[in-house]
């Protein structure tokens, strides 16, 4: 009678200790192996320009075969649902048109439509429902609907290394080439059309810098750090 009490007591302490996350929803787990299977299918069967190891990929994303083979990823990139890598035009060249470096994380709705080139650096961050356009949709020619117009030239953008773009950021080149620096941060729901410096914030529609790393004073400091290291490309 006691060891029969003993172990119904020892169950009902187990049971308070445990965490309420530590019972994993077979469902999850289940959409867990459906991702990793699709992830190395595309890896195996889609033509990359490269896809390098550990490559993460959710099946509700919208990337055609006809278009990975402009597309090169690199070890450990994660793309998460509903993400959309496009390239609306097809290229001249067969050089890719869109890179993502090692240790690259893509949040959930994220866009990303290249003609040109956009390259992210490793160990970038995207929050969810950011944009990323290396052109625009024409518009000049008032005699013409719009959507007959098709796309301008464009320019290219590179986001360098260990950026932060927040959510729902649009950055969009229409010309020449935009960079995104260093470790910087794109505020949420911010437009960038022009080049931030590296370690700096930007935010705002236009945005604009708002606050850089001083590296003399070892601090984040408000302001962009010098006339000549504004927005302007």
């Amino acid at each position: 009678m006691n060891s029969t009490l003993d172990i119904t007591v020892d169950m009902k302490t187990a049971a308070k200790k445990s965490s309420p996350h530590s019972f994993e929803d077979p469902v999850r787990t289940f959409l867990r192996a459906v991702r990793k299977l699709h992830s190395l299918w595309l890896a195996w069967t889609y033509p990359f320009v490269s896809v390098g190891h550990h490559f993460s990929i959710h099946y509700s994303c919208d990337l055609r075969r006809t278009v990975a083979r402009y597309i090169r990823i690199g070890n450990s990139v994660l793309i998460e649902r509903n993400c959309r890598l496009d390239v609306p035009v097809v290229p001249n060249s067969t050089e890719p048109v869109i890179l993502l470096d090692d240790d690259c994380r893509i949040g959930q709705n994220v866009t990303i439509l290249a003609i040109n080139r956009i390259h992210i650096a490793r160990n970038v961050i995207f929050g969810q429902s950011a944009l990323v356009m290396d052109h625009n949709h024409a518009f000049e020619d008032v005699a013409v609907p719009i959507a007959l117009q098709g796309t301008t030239k464009g320019g290219t953008i590179r986001i360098e290394e260990g950026a932060w773009i927040g959510f729902g950021a649009a950055i969009v080149c229409n010309d020449g080439e935009l960079v995104i620096g260093k470790n910087s941060v794109i505020g949420a729901n911010s437009v960038v059309t022009r080049s931030v410096p590296p370690y700096s914030v930007a935010t705002g529609n236009p945005a604009r810098v708002v606050k850089h790393f001083d590296f003399s004073k070892g601090e984040w400091v408000l302001g962009a750090s010098a006339p000549t290291t504004s927005l302007a490309r």
